[in-house]
């Protein structure tokens, strides 16, 4: 089985950096792959996510979360917030809050799981990569007091509605609620009208070399 680390891994991931049109240095690739190294490893022992295969997980996983870092700094930069404080919920082995905290060093990130043995993996990781940036904390989201974030974040979590009511509290008044997915899910966003949020927008992803759909739903409280 070929490394993560070889040239035909960095050339691809310098062309998905190149297609999402992010500023990422050599440095910060290099740690990107490191990332992945670390994760297949710890996944041997501990089971952080169900992708063992190293080119799924490449995809799945690196290129997958890479695609929503320009929207974030989009919405960000609008907002004039140099030093935007990000929540991964229900981040796991780290996805896509350790992508976030290695492309974004000016963010502050915190992953937040109830599976301590995730947390220790996003502890190891911030150790390995010299993230002063990331910080792992392993706690219900719904049981940690509120946090202020300028954007609430998470991959696979739950369902929008669930999403909205464990997380919501942490979004700062001006904040965003943020929900990576699949393919629009017409039920999920039926559902989310129970709560005190509703959809503001659905942002079509590209992930290259990924064959399936993707998108981001942007939230917002009503009135």
């Amino acid at each position: 089985m070929s490394s993560l680390n070889d040239d035909s891994h960095k050339l691809r991931l310098e062309q998905t950096i190149a297609t999402y049109g992010l500023d990422i240095t050599a440095e910060q690739k290099n740690s990107l792959l490191e990332y992945l190294e670390q994760l297949n490893k710890w996944n041997k022992t501990y089971n952080l996510t169900a992708i063992r295969n190293q080119e799924q997980a490449l995809i799945q996983h690196l290129f997958d979360s890479l695609s929503v870092v320009r929207p974030i700094v989009q919405c960000t930069n609008n907002k004039n917030i140099a030093n935007p404080k990000i929540m991964d919920v229900g981040s796991g082995g780290g996805l896509p809050g350790v992508i976030l905290a290695i492309a974004l060093p000016q963010a502050s990130v915190v992953c937040v799981d109830a599976v301590d043995k995730k947390m220790a993996f996003i502890r190891h990781i911030a150790g390995v990569l010299q993230l002063k940036n990331l910080k792992a904390i392993h706690a219900r989201v719904e049981d940690l007091p509120n946090a202020e974030m300028d954007v609430v974040t998470s991959r696979a979590f739950a369902s929008l509605k669930d999403f909205a009511v464990l997380s919501g509290k942490h979004v700062s008044t001006d904040g965003e609620l943020v929900a990576m997915k699949g393919k629009h899910q017409t039920d999920e966003i039926e559902e989310l009208e129970q709560t005190k949020w509703k959809v503001k927008n659905i942002e079509t992803l590209t992930v290259p070399e990924l064959d399936a759909e993707r998108c981001l739903v942007w939230m917002q409280r009503k009135g």
